[in-house]
Formats: structure tokens, C-alpha cells, sequence
């Protein structure tokens, strides 16, 4: 880190001992600059700016002592090293509080010394600059960090907002059918989703999706999840009446459109539709656990069903089931972000455990915060979703 070619001044009104040290500097490589007294000295400081001032403490006009004090009160960090015979104490205190690099006593017996001296001296002066445009840099980085990270938030929040817009209305009702719905984001935003909404008069539609990952991207993907379902609804409804409604074409279409968009991410989910006028539910599975539980008579059993993810398998193919919905029933569809919450060590324990506590819950979505404590949780591994849809409950 030694700079043999940096800029000197000597300060000592001993014009000997001013040549003496000058020689011995210049023929180290140093540029050396000569100042017979302390205001002399400052003028040529001020004029030439050095890297380094070697000064006597006893000198006429402006001592040693002032003289550092007036290089301090120019806000330079240029190093001072004494050299002095006034070795007395109080005067090598007073030198060091006030910011001197070094003192040492004359008459030098080996003028090694003094070029060891001034080489630390601007090593440490090298480092304090060094250290100051770190400190620059550093404070420079944190703030644009901070105007990152306002904008993510603000990007966050503007994301969430979108997200939020949109979910269905909670509780939603049609005729009888009562609908909810309760998101629980791992991070900011939610890789889960659901919907729900009317097709036609007879007909009510909806699905709970499960993205792979988490966080933003998966939540992209969630948008793109609502543009494809409502742009399906909209092409049927281009031609006038609307055709019957498989679910399991639905999925075979976001299947087509997840692959097609190369994001690298699947979905894994479950839709169904309910005909009112025949009340019997049509649903298609994509890859989903925990099947959906229907809770009637106070007892809870699994849809049957089964299928494999969307967006992953180009030849996937996905069937639909039908059932007869009870007279008086709850249907609940979770994502698998619930499975965390519950106890057993295996997935078979766990998914033996569902049913039960979907009865102890009254088949209600209220009742399901309670059993599994969602007001409590602290940080999830998972995004959590829950849909509830049903009809004439106690």
C-alpha cells in the first residue's frame, strides 16, 4: 500500500535540519515541498495541498500545536508527523489528541525511522479514505435498497390489491347455495386461489387452485388462472346459449394454456358445477389433496375422485364424476397448505383425521377457523385455502 511518489511538506524553521530530511525523502521517491515557518507552511498547504505535513513543534509565528489545529479546521484528513526536540510530555499528548500520526524526537539517529513513519501515516490515511468511500458507497446502496424495497412494497401492495379484486364475495349466496371462502398467504401474496359465480340461470360454477411455489410468481400465475376461466366463459357465450359445462374440459383447457405458456409452473385443483334445477354436482380433480369432504347428517366422507396435475402432461386427461348433493349439506375444498395444521405423522394419518374435524366444525367455515385455529398461526410453510359451499345447515 505504500506511495513512494506521494507529495510532502516539511515544516522547520532549522533550515539543516529541513534540507537533511528533504534530501533523505526525495531520494526515497517522495515529492517533498519546504516551508521555513508554521504561517509559511500553511499558505503553502493550502496551495498545494500535500498528502502528508512533517512539522517541528517550536517554531516562530505559528507553533506546531496551532498549526495542526488550523490543518484540522480546514476539514482535511491530511496526516501530521512531529518532529521535534521539545520532547516534553505534555507537549506529545497535546500533538496526539490533536490528531497527530506520529511524534518523534530529534536529532533522528536513523532517518529510517522517519520514512517508516510516514509510510503508516499514509497507509492509515489511505485506509480512512478507503474506508469513508465504503462508508459512501455502503450508505448509497442502503439508500436506493430502501427506495427498492419502498417499491417492492408498493408492487406488494399493488399486487395484493389485484389479487384481492379478484376473489369472490364472502359468504356469497344463489338461490339456497351459500358460499365462503378463507385465503391464508404463506408470504404477501397467494399461489391459492378460488372462485366462484353463476353461468346461467341454473347453473353455479367453482374451483380451488393450489400453484406450485410460492409468493409472486405463483400468484401471477393465479391471474392468469382468472383470465383463462373467464375468457372459456366468454368464448361459450359468444354463440348464444352456453353448452353444458364440463369441468373437465375446463381443466383440460388450463392444462393446454399452463403448458403452452412455458412458466414452469402447475396447478393442482378441483372444479365442479352445480345444477340447480336437477341438483345433482359435476366435478373434475387435477392432481388435488385433500379431496373435498361433504359433511351431511353429521357425518363427513371424501369425494371420490382422482387425476393428475395441470400444466404438467401434455396427454393428460381428466374425467368427470356426478353426484346427487343432499338435501342439507356442506362441501369443503382445502388446499394441502391445511395438512401442515394437522396432527398424525403420515399423510394417511392425517387425511383419516380431516373428516372428523370437518364434522366437529359443524361443516361451517367459522367452524373450521375455530378447529384449526387459523386466528392464531404464526408463519406457514404453505399458502392456506378454504372453500365452503352449502346448503340448509342447522
Amino acid at each position: 500500500m505504500h506511495n513512494p511518489s506521494a507529495k510532502l511538506l516539511i515544516i522547520d524553521d532549522d533550515e539543516v535540519v529541513r534540507a537533511s530530511l528533504a534530501a533523505y525523502l526525495e531520494d526515497s521517491g517522495f515529492s517533498v515541498l519546504q516551508a521555513s515557518n508554521g504561517l509559511q507552511g500553511l499558505e503553502v498547504f493550502e496551495l498545494q495541498r500535500p498528502d502528508l505535513v512533517i512539522c517541528d513543534l517550536r517554531m516562530p509565528q505559528v507553533d506546531g500545536l496551532e498549526l495542526i489545529r488550523r490543518i484540522n479546521a480546514l476539514d482535511t484528513d491530511v496526516p501530521v508527523v512531529v518532529v521535534s526536540g521539545a520532547g516534553v510530555m505534555s507537549d506529545v499528548v497535546e500533538a496526539l489528541r490533536l490528531g497527530a500520526a506520529d511524534y518523534l524526537i530529534k536529532p533522528l539517529e536513523d532517518l529510517a525511522v522517519l520514512e517508516h513513519s510516514v509510510h503508516r501515516a499514509l497507509d492509515r490515511a489511505h485506509l480512512r479514505v478507503e474506508n469513508q468511500r465504503y462508508r459512501e458507497k455502503l450508505e448509497t446502496a442502503n439508500r436506493e435498497l430502501q427506495a427498492s424495497l419502498h417499491l417492492l412494497e408498493e408492487d406488494q401492495n399493488a399486487g395484493r390489491q389485484v389479487q384481492m379484486n379478484m376473489l369472490p364475495v364472502t359468504p356469497w349466496q344463489a338461490d339456497g347455495l351459500n358460499f365462503a371462502h378463507h385465503i391464508i398467504p404463506s408470504l404477501y401474496l397467494s399461489g391459492d386461489f378460488v372462485d366462484y359465480f353463476r353461468v346461467d340461470e341454473r347453473r353455479i360454477v367453482f374451483y380451488l387452485a393450489d400453484v406450485s411455489g410460492h409468493g409472486a410468481s405463483s400468484a401471477f400465475v393465479t391471474v392468469l388462472l382468472k383470465f383463462m376461466t373467464t375468457r372459456l366463459l366468454y368464448e361459450s357465450r359468444r354463440g348464444g346459449l352456453l353448452p353444458e359445462f364440463k369441468p373437465s374440459d375446463v381443466l383440460g383447457h388450463i392444462n393446454r394454456g399452463l403448458i403452452n405458456c412455458k412458466l414452469g409452473k402447475h396447478v393442482t385443483m378441483l372444479g365442479g358445477v352445480i345444477d340447480e334445477q336437477s341438483g345433482k354436482l359435476t366435478y373434475s380433480i387435477g392432481g388435488h389433496l385433500p379431496l373435498p369432504v361433504l359433511y351431511s347428517n353429521g357425518q363427513a366422507r371424501y369425494l371420490e375422485g382422482r387425476g393428475l396435475p395441470v400444466g404438467l402432461f401434455e396427454e393428460a386427461v381428466y374425467s368427470d364424476l356426478e353426484m346427487d348433493l343432499p338435501e342439507s349439506f356442506s362441501l369443503t375444498l382445502l388446499s394441502d397448505g391445511i395438512l401442515d395444521l394437522l396432527p398424525g405423522e403420515t399423510l394417511k394419518d392425517k387425511e383419516t383425521v380431516l373428516p372428523q374435524l370437518v364434522c366437529s366444525a359443524g361443516g361451517t367455515l367459522d367452524g373450521l377457523r375455530r378447529v384449526f385455529g387459523l386466528a392464531n398461526l404464526g408463519e406457514m410453510p404453505d399458502d392456506i385455502a378454504l372453500l365452503v359451499l352449502s346448503r340448509n345447515l342447522a
